[in-house]
């Protein structure tokens, strides 16, 4: 059997799942991750980067047939870069446990892996590639939540408007889960309810979720936020937010009660 062997981030390999499938289905795939948060190597989702936005798709082929990890790759991650890798970790993790769609089983499981995180002393560890194929992984079988709805909407847009922000999917995710996590904790009940059920301490997610927040950053992206609210809005990860989201909630966002 031939084998093709893929090396780099999520939208690489993603590229090759996609390529497998459409042309070569023989084929053996092999994912190496050069960095995490994607979990693009764990998943059977893959992303086409298609204008004028990503369309997503989702077909059990896609998941390849072995992936392998090689450690020494975190050193060689910039490190603001490895923050917001971070960042998407977390946001898989957070929203996949938080998600209505999970189930009992699946939440014990990410609620494991995010007692696992919060014991890390750095942003740039090779732990975080399991990490991150555990947190992706979890919430492919669940889904994720505003974080999610809001990167897809903005990446897009600003990629367009504002490519001097440079603003990732990765970037998003890290600055956005501080916001909308303290605004799920608002909105309903459930944010705390299901951490305290899972012995998870919210106080201490919070708290990290607030060093990846990069308060300028999320000040360039603030009006585009506002302009594009309702198409946040219908994203499907928004629709499965812990918390219900309407349009009057952007009010929340624009007057940064987070802080």
């Amino acid at each position: 059997m031939e084998n093709l062997i893929v090396v780099g981030g999520g939208s690489l390999i993603d590229e090759a799942k996609l390529f497998r499938v459409k042309e070569r289905p023989a084929l053996s795939l092999i994912a190496i991750p050069s960095i995490w948060g994607s979990g693009a190597e764990v998943s059977p989702i893959a992303i086409e980067r298609t204008v004028p936005k990503k369309q997503f798709r989702i077909d059990p082929k896609l998941l390849p047939d072995a992936r392998l990890i090689i450690s020494e790759l975190a050193a060689s991650i910039p490190p603001m870069r490895a923050k917001h890798a971070c960042g998407d970790v977390w946001a898989h993790a957070v929203e996949g446990f938080l998600s209505p769609l999970g189930s009992d089983t699946l939440k014990k499981e990410m609620a494991a892996v995010i007692a696992e995180m919060t014991k890390a002393t750095s942003f740039q560890t090779a732990q975080w590639f399991e990490w991150g194929a555990k947190a992706c992984a979890g919430q492919a079988a669940s889904s994720v939540g505003l974080v999610h709805g809001m990167a897809h909407v903005l990446e897009s847009v600003l990629a367009t408007e504002r490519p001097d922000l440079k603003a990732t999917h990765a970037r998003l995710c890290a600055t956005l889960l501080y916001p909308v996590m303290k605004f799920n904790r608002s909105a309903s009940a459930t944010f705390q309810k299901l951490m305290e059920a899972h012995g998870i301490d919210a106080a201490t997610v919070l708290e990290i979720a607030k060093d990846l927040y990069e308060p300028e950053f999320f000040e360039a992206i603030l009006s585009t936020i506002t302009n594009r609210w309702m198409d946040i809005l219908r994203d499907p990860c928004s629709r499965t937010n812990c918390a219900l989201v309407r349009p009057g909630d952007v009010a929340f966002f624009e007057g940064k009660k987070f802080l």
